[in-house]
């Protein structure tokens, strides 16, 4: 990359972190408990609406991994989301009824976040419906791969976001409070993937999967971005630019290896097709707070008031672990065994 470009960059992730700073008074704490945040403890940081449903699960689920403390922002919820974190003894939580879009789409709040508490920790940025997996997570903490990659001198991690669906119609798999949602949603497409690289910032491009070839067959430019940073050891210099698909500097997006070899990464099970879909994409539809003023979530609504979809196909695999996902060439244990 060329000295001019290089330049172009170090001033967007500047105008990124000036963003977040005026976004800050946007965000009006509820419960700030950050003073209790150890010296090594691994932070999750996310923003949500109308969650509560999925809330004890997620909760559950990252603590049993490690995450020693939640950095949420909620974003004017009003079924009871924000009330439930609030009691939470390991939650910090900051209230905001601002625009998401305008904040673009939360980002510039959790670049504010994790600039101010993220400093020198480990950080997993997810949504509530994203479960992180890894290699050997079945019988190893989060802490001992955020280890691992401190000992390799490794600053971020990547994952693909595999989206995962029932087989049948949505509306025949109740979901309830509590409950892994993947027992219900246990599929996804073993195949049906295109990665490109984006030259400037050296990430990959994933897409495709059930929501590119059931909601957007006709446009499979315009589906959903699979490729993540959740994992990543944070320093103040650091900024999110489009959700957590790129980040700032460059650097920190090569998580692959091009040379024939293989880096270590991860996954999100991504749970979003549940029953309660209809509801989710109608609010959004009418909010328009989702990119392109909800595009996607437009073609949500349109195929689920025309027909119960099944998402399932002939290509569909049933999910077993982590293993299964490094046979089928979707994530990658590298050279940590």
């Amino acid at each position: 990359m060329g000295a001019i470009e290089s330049y172009r960059l170090r001033l967007r992730r500047r105008r990124m972190l000036w963003r977040a700073f005026r976004k800050r008074r946007e965000l009006t704490p509820v419960q700030d408990r950050t003073a209790a945040i150890g010296s090594r403890d691994i932070l999750l940081f996310s923003t949500l609406r109308n969650e509560r449903v999925r809330l004890p699960y997620f909760l559950r689920y990252y603590r049993e991994m490690g995450v020693g403390h939640f950095l949420l922002v909620d974003n004017g919820s009003d079924d009871g989301s924000r009330e439930y974190l609030a009691e939470q003894g390991d939650v910090s939580l900051w209230h905001t009824t601002r625009s998401y879009r305008k904040a673009r789409y939360g980002v510039d709040w959790m670049n504010r976040l994790l600039r101010v508490h993220g400093q020198g920790h480990w950080t997993l940025s997810v949504d509530v419906d994203e479960f992180f997996i890894y290699p050997f997570c079945d019988t190893r903490p989060i802490g001992a791969l955020t280890d691992w990659l401190d000992a390799s001198g490794v600053k971020s991690f990547g994952a693909m976001m595999l989206d995962m669906y029932p087989k049948g119609p949505l509306s025949a798999h109740r979901y309830h409070e509590g409950q892994n949602p993947i027992e219900i949603a246990n599929w996804f497409d073993s195949g049906n993937y295109t990665i490109t690289k984006n030259q400037t910032h050296g990430n990959l491009w994933i897409q495709g999967g059930p929501r590119a070839r059931a909601f957007l067959a006709g446009k499979p430019a315009k589906a959903p971005a699979l490729n993540k940073l959740p994992l990543v050891k944070w320093d103040r210099r650091y900024a999110y630019t489009s959700s957590t698909h790129m980040i700032l500097p460059r650097g920190l997006n090569k998580v692959y290896d091009e040379d024939g070899g293989e880096k270590t990464s991860g996954i999100l099970l991504h749970a979003k097709f549940l029953d309660t879909m209809g509801q989710k994409a109608e609010e959004e539809i009418l909010r328009r707070e989702h990119f392109a003023n909800g595009a996607e979530y437009k073609a949500y609504h349109a195929r689920l008031k025309a027909e119960d979809p099944d998402l399932w196909c002939k290509w569909s695999e049933k999910y077993i672990n982590w293993r299964q996902l490094e046979i089928l060439g979707l994530m990658s244990k590298g050279n940590w065994a």
